[in-house]
Order: C-alpha cells, then structure tokens, then sequence
C-alpha cells in the first residue's frame, strides 16, 4: 500500500494483492481481491443491476393491475400473495440484514431505485444539486413520512399501495436523478427514505473500503499526467473516507492511486471512533425517535389494545358531540385504506387514530431513551452534546435488530398461513433480541470508556442499561404480552 505506482487492471494485479505480500494477512487478501474483482467487473454488476430492475417492475406492477386475492390464495398459487412475500417477507428484512453483513453491497450492486437514477442522471439535465437537497434531516424525515404514510394505506397488504409507495419513490429517484448531477446519484445521496437506515446499519459491517491518505498523496509525487477520477456515483469524498456509512461498496474505487482497497474490521471500529467526530443529532433523530420510535409505533399499533381503547373512546366522544363527518369511509385508496370487498376500510377517524398512536409511541420511547442517553453521558464526565449524539449510536444494534423483528412478523404471518411450523419463531426473536441488546451494551461499554473509567464508567452504564430495557418492553409487549 505505500507503493507510488498506479495499480495493474486486471487479474494479474488481483493476484499480487491476494498473495505477493507476505505482511499482508490472507483474509485482507482476499478482501482486496474481492474488490478489484468487483472493480473489473463492472459490466456484469451493471447487467445484474438491470435484472434486479426487470424483477422488481414485474413483481411491483403486475399484482397492481391483478384482482385482490381470494381468502383461500397462497403464495405458490397467486402472484400477488407471492409479490407481498418476497417484498416484504424476505426482501426488505434481509436487505436490511445484508447492511450489517456486507456494508451497503445492496445499494452498490443490486438496489434497483441506484440504479435508474444513475441511468436517469447520464441522460439528464445535469444541474447541481441545490442547498435544500443538502438539508441534513432529510434522512429523519424521509423515513417517518414514508412509515407513516405506508400504514395509512396498508402498504404491507396491498399492491396498489406498495405501487403507490415504492413505485412513488422509484420515480422519484428517477425525477432527481433526471435533473441533478451528471452521472451521480443524488437521490441516494440525500432524499432516498431508507438512505439513512443503510448508513446507520452499515457502520456495523466487519468490511469496508479503506483508505491509506499517506500513499494516496505519494501516489501525487512526480507525475506529469492527472490520474483520471473515479466515478463515485454516491459523491463519498473519497481521499478523506473513513466510514462506510456512505459508501456504496461497488467497487469502482478499489485499487484507486494504490491507496484504497476492500479490508475487514472490527464491527466497533465505525461507531466507537469514526463516529466520535461524525455523529450529529438528525442521526440521534433517526435512531431514537425514527427506528425506535416511529417504526416501533408502525409495528405495534395493529396488535395494541390501547390503540382500540383510545379509537373507541374518540368514537364515542364524536357520537355524543354529533360530530359525524370523521367515521366517513369513503376516502380514496390511495389517502386511506379502501378496500371494501375485504371489509378492510379506514374512517378519517381511523386515520387520526393511526398518526396519533405512531407520533406518541415516537415521542415517548424517544423522548424517554434520550433521557437515558443523556444521564449515561453526565455520569461519564462533563456534558457535551457530541458525547450524548455519539452514544446514541451504540443503539444502532438494537434499532436494526427491531426493524428486522417487525418486518420479518409478516413473515412469520405469511408462512404460518402456509402450514409452515413457526413454533420457533418467538424463541429466535428472544434469541435475536438478546444478541442486539448485548451489542449495543459492547458499544456503549466502548464508548463511555473514552470518557471515564472504574467505577464511574460502570454507574454510567446504568442509565444505557435502562434504555436498552425500555426497548426491550416495547417489543415485550408486541411478541409476548399482548
């Protein structure tokens, strides 16, 4: 890596790296050949890219103009049922899975909406991206409209509605990609709902492209001729990249001035250091208040009896005060749930109900986590808010881990209905959960150390501790207790 010259192209290099070193571990090895082979063969990953694109219009498009499924349908006798399954039951938990494994692979390689709103961006206007794109909340925002937005339609159970959603944002990212930059993708970059979620989970992933700054400028001394750039499509700076957050892991870096290449890490590299200096509150704002509270609340509401008791307590105000016009069910799909042949129909009142449970569930799990984020970090040492933002970041494990357990539900739902034995599932998601909780706990641990040490450290972990099991109740209540 401290070599000046540029590397060889093809497989030739790929060997040199994967065994030329005797310094060089063979696991790292290995790692920098997978992303010189990902860099080489760009054609392909491009091609599968375009296939991922053809598969996702067919499964998103063709249940949409299809008629509602019967009670009998299953998943292997009708398209529809089958769309919900991969979509919701396998492809959304497992993507947000491979966030965790591989970094954000998916959004580099395979990730249909990446993948127009490049194509859109060679042909397009070519402008520059405007401040208010740049605005740093989009992330937070993004994701609760679309959370909220998607219950109001009950986009887990109807193809109109994941048309409407995902079909929505896909055009979008179209859209953008259309007008802003050349070749880049902006949408990904600052308006994609899940571009923050992947970049939270990604800080978790043993993997990531590495960045020697020492040999990057050596690779400058006594050339004549510029290095041509690399076509980072996500806009990563990639001199100064420490992360992986925004790194699409595509490869097309790798081997770049002999000073970047694909290397394993310790999972606790990203949030214990990195992000000692990069976290800030909108992403506090997504972890506590976005996937351990907004999506809490999008999960919880359909089981909960408190929901029931306060929609019926409203109900019968409204009845008593002859205000009428809010148990109207006559909103249209696409605003509401409409699907009267189901007898799934949503009132304005139902609406109301919804938005109201999903904020209060944010604002009190948020609200009651920061409070023990904050304790922790006064215990610890002198009050700065850096220091509350980066413990907030040794949640991430758990937010993930609860994400995955309310999307995978679906699936569990949808295989039970299949006659698949699910017996098991309450035990893995205690499993899972125990997992999440001793992860974050390892984080905070590591964190809080850079702060304070003996005694103090271990009082300060009392208040993560204490955070970790109001989470812990929450999905208590979900799986367990309701």
């Amino acid at each position: 890596m401290k070599s000046a010259r540029p590397p060889l192209p093809h497989s030739a290099d790929v060997a040199a790296r994967a065994g030329g070193s005797c310094r060089q571990p063979t696991a790292q090895g290995f790692m920098a050949a997978v992303g010189l082979w990902l860099r080489d063969h760009a054609g392909l990953l491009r091609a599968l890219q375009w296939g991922v694109v053809v598969v996702y219009a067919a499964l998103l498009i063709v249940p949409a103009c299809l008629d509602l499924p019967e009670d009998s349908a299953r998943i292997w006798n009708n398209l529809t049922i089958f769309a919900q399954f991969v979509f919701w039951g396998i492809w959304w938990p497992f993507v947000l899975l491979s966030m965790v494994l591989f970094g954000r692979l998916w959004c580099g390689v395979l990730c249909p909406e990446g993948a127009l709103s490049e194509w859109a961006a060679k042909k397009g206007l070519g402008r520059p991206i405007p401040r208010w794109m740049r605005w740093g909340g989009w992330p937070f925002v993004a994701f609760a409209l679309t959370t909220i937005y998607g219950q109001l339609v009950s986009v887990y159970q109807y193809p109109k509605a994941a048309l409407l959603v995902l079909g929505g944002s896909t055009v979008a990212a179209v859209i953008v990609g259309f007008i802003y930059t050349r070749g880049k993708r902006a949408w990904c970059r600052h308006l994609c709902p899940v571009n923050g979620v992947f970049g939270l989970l990604s800080k978790l992933a043993p993997m990531y492209y590495r960045v020697d700054e020492a040999a990057w400028k050596a690779s400058q001394q006594g050339k004549t001729i510029p290095i041509q750039a690399v076509d980072c499509a996500p806009l990563q700076p990639l001199r100064h990249m420490q992360g992986g957050s925004g790194c699409h892991m595509c490869g097309r870096c790798s081997g770049h001035r002999d000073a970047i290449e694909l290397s394993l890490r310790s999972p606790t590299e990203e949030v214990v250091k990195v992000a000692a200096k990069e976290a800030d509150g909108w992403q506090t704002a997504l972890i506590v208040y976005g996937l351990l509270g907004v999506a809490m609340g999008a999960f919880h509401w359909t089981m909960s009896p408190w929901f029931v008791a306060m929609k019926q307590a409203a109900a019968e105000w409204l009845v008593d005060h002859d205000i009428l016009w809010p148990l109207d069910t006559e909103a249209p799909w696409w605003l509401l749930t409409h699907y009267p042949q189901h007898n799934d129909v949503f009132s304005w009142l139902d609406g109301a109900a919804l938005i109201s449970y999903v904020l209060a569930t944010a604002l009190a799990l948020g609200s009651g986590l920061l409070l023990c984020l904050a304790a922790g970090v006064r215990i610890a040492g002198p009050w700065r808010t850096q220091r509350l933002h980066h413990l907030a970041q040794s949640l991430i494990p758990l937010a993930g881990c609860g994400v995955f357990l309310g999307l995978s539900a679906l699936t569990v739902t949808l295989l039970k209905a299949e006659g698949v034995p699910m017996f098991w599932a309450n035990d893995a998601r205690l499993t899972l959960l125990a997992g999440a909780n001793l992860w974050s706990l390892w984080l905070g641990r590591a964190i809080l150390a850079r702060w304070s040490s003996g005694p103090r450290q271990a009082l300060a972990l009392m208040p993560l501790l204490a955070a970790l099991a109001l989470v812990d109740a929450a999905w208590g209540f979900m799986f367990w207790w309701w």
